[in-house]
């Protein structure tokens, strides 16, 4: 049974990366993004998306432990 789901695993972990290569392969347009004044090198439009994804990925897991934490600080307050 362990070995079904390892193989399960892989296909999956495989079935994102080819979707994630397709994905950079069909859009290479390049633009410039310009934000409160700062303007970046050409890039292409999928490395935009991709970094956005990865900085929202890493935002949201640290923004959802600090307001947990934050409760129950504020919980044990309450309490004591």
């Amino acid at each position: 049974m362990k070995t079904l789901l390892r193989w399960f695993l892989l296909l999956f972990v495989l079935s994102v990366i080819l979707a994630v290569v397709v994905f950079m392969l069909e859009n290479q347009q390049s633009v410039i993004i310009t934000f409160a004044g700062w303007s970046s090198v050409e890039v292409s439009v999928s490395s935009c998306l991709i970094v956005a994804l990865l900085v929202g990925m890493a935002i949201g897991p640290v923004l959802g432990f600090a307001l947990r934490y934050r409760r129950g600080v504020r919980g044990n307050r309450k309490f004591s």
